[in-house]
């Protein structure tokens, strides 16, 4: 008699953790710049240049880079940007990690505040987020029928499942150009950009996954001609593209998490020769997980009845499907420009999202966090000088997740779809959110499967205490095949004896058995 097994591949969490670390330092201020009067706005980037696993560590090496927008001072006040890196390298302690373990990094700028030392120096302080997850795909080795010429009796529990089917890593790359309206004068230097993806979607495909969204482009520069114009230029262009992956099938549920990376800026001549085309690349960092449903039918339990059936058992995580919710919610806020600004016209707005707390509460997933809104506008006072308010909006949410409870996973995903500014008043703005929240839900548990099996000679003494023939009056949750392992009679022949259409029986009713001696 022989277990016939397949391999059911299931994502384990090998092990996780985390560390907040504090970066810190000054920039001077390149000769090639000029000096700067006023800071007006800054961003943040991270890049990871190396993951290195040891045992119960993960060595992180990276770079954070800062951008710096600043008012330059002169007798036209002129904006001017630079950048800055500050360096890190950090051990994360995971216990139970092995050398070799495959291990996502991931970060999260939690606070970059940056400041005015003097006309040629920048401070840089940033707290930094760096998230470390082992996940593993495992085999669990399942029994889903069995083979021999030994009379025995099985049966078998249908579980319906999500398989993991697929695990790795990817960067989908795009190049990208923007050619600048007519109404707008020639580039001659590039002074500020910012570049982010939005209304990121994944979609499974055979052999392929599809990606899709919107690319947000704002460009601050300095125009051609003798006034020097600083221009602004803000679009939104709408991305598709496909990145090859083999054993991806249509129909598989995607669960795939991204992190993107600008590239450098460049400015290009246009078919006319005039500096109008800006072109840039946005890479999308991919960590990518694909499960597929299917029902299987697994050996629940056996028994025998010539020979005596002994069955081990094992524990095994399972994973189902539940389905996809998705919300939306909006967000305002009213703020107030510096004392003693105006504000003349705005240039650009953006916003960042980040999750406090995600818990399962009484009525769906309640997330909270809070979005920092930085809004760059132009004073309207005579000097035009540019001016940047910097906010928090928080918030709270409550994802509607039918069928959610304890036993579920729900990784969540976030975006900030829309923002927009009007202006109040002289020094007033009004600020509108629209976020975006989306999870796959994933019920988990664990099921025992048959592992083993051995076979011995029936305990005679056992046998010969069993009547040859008896009335058996059903107990309260027995079923047909309690009865048959307790009589040693398969259930095929206690059906035609009893003259049952079905296995069914209920507590209370009355069973011939008769057993074949």
């Amino acid at each position: 008699m022989e277990l016939i097994k397949r391999n059911i591949h299931m994502d384990c969490l090998k092990c996780k953790a985390s560390i907040q670390i504090t970066l810190e330092d000054d920039i001077n201020i390149s000769d090639s710049r000029p000096d700067a009067l006023k800071l007006i706005m800054d961003r943040g980037n991270v890049v990871i240049e190396e993951v290195r696993v040891t045992d119960d560590h993960v060595g992180v090496k990276g770079i954070l880079k800062a951008g710096i927008l600043y008012l330059a001072e002169g007798p036209k006040a002129k904006a001017a940007a630079m950048e800055g890196e500050i360096p890190f390298e950090e051990q994360i302690y995971m216990e139970g990690i092995r050398s070799g373990d495959n291990v996502s990094v991931s970060w999260e700028i939690e606070d970059l505040s940056t400041g005015l030392i003097n006309s040629r120096k920048f401070s840089i302080q940033s707290v930094l987020l760096l998230k470390a997850v082992c996940e593993e795909i495992c085999d669990e080795e399942t029994a889903v029928d069995i083979s021999g010429q030994e009379p025995v009796e099985f049966r078998k529990k249908s579980l319906n499942i999500a398989s993991m089917v697929m695990k790795k890593k990817d960067i989908f790359r795009m190049k990208e150009e923007v050619e600048i309206p007519g109404s707008f004068p020639n580039i001659f230097s590039m002074i500020w950009w910012e570049v982010e993806p939005s209304e990121v979607e994944f979609k499974v495909l055979d052999d392929k996954i599809s990606v899709q969204g919107e690319i947000r482009a704002f460009f601050l520069y300095l125009g051609e001609g003798e006034e020097e114009e600083i221009c602004h230029y803000e679009t939104v262009l709408p991305f598709a593209g496909s990145l090859a992956c083999d054993g991806a099938r249509e129909g598989m549920i995607p669960e795939i998490r991204y992190q993107a990376e600008a590239r450098e800026v460049t400015v290009r001549p246009d078919f006319d020769g005039e500096e109008r085309v800006i072109t840039f690349e946005l890479c999308l960092n991919l960590d990518i997980c694909a499960y597929e449903e299917e029902n299987i039918d697994i050996l629940s339990d056996v028994y025998g009845v010539v020979q005596e059936t002994n069955v081990q058992e094992k524990e095994a995580l399972f994973r189902s499907y539940l389905g996809r919710s998705n919300g939306k919610m909006k967000l305002s806020g009213h703020f107030k420009a510096a004392e003693g600004e105006q504000i003349g016209k705005v240039l650009h707005t953006c916003g960042k999202l980040q999750t406090a707390d995600v818990s399962l509460g009484e009525t769906g997933i309640e997330i909270s966090g809070t979005v920092s809104v930085q809004v760059l506008y132009e004073s309207s006072k005579e000097e035009k000088w540019f001016g940047m308010i910097k906010e928090e909006l928080p918030f709270q949410y409550v994802l509607d997740a039918e069928g959610v409870g304890r036993d579920c996973v729900y990784p969540l995903q976030t975006d900030l779809e829309q923002i927009t500014v009007s202006i109040i008043d002289t020094d007033e703005i009004d600020v509108k959110c629209v976020l975006f929240f989306h999870t796959n839900i994933y019920r988990q548990w664990k099921e025992k499967i048959v592992e083993q099996i051995t076979t011995c000679e029936l305990d005679s003494e056992k046998i010969d205490s069993l009547p040859g023939i008896a009335i058996y009056v059903v107990r309260e949750g027995e079923s047909l095949w309690d009865i048959g392992k307790r009589y040693y009679v398969p259930i095929s022949a206690i059906r035609q004896t009893n003259e049952l259409a079905s296995d069914e029986v209920k507590t209370g009713d009355r069973i011939l058995i008769m057993r074949n001696l």
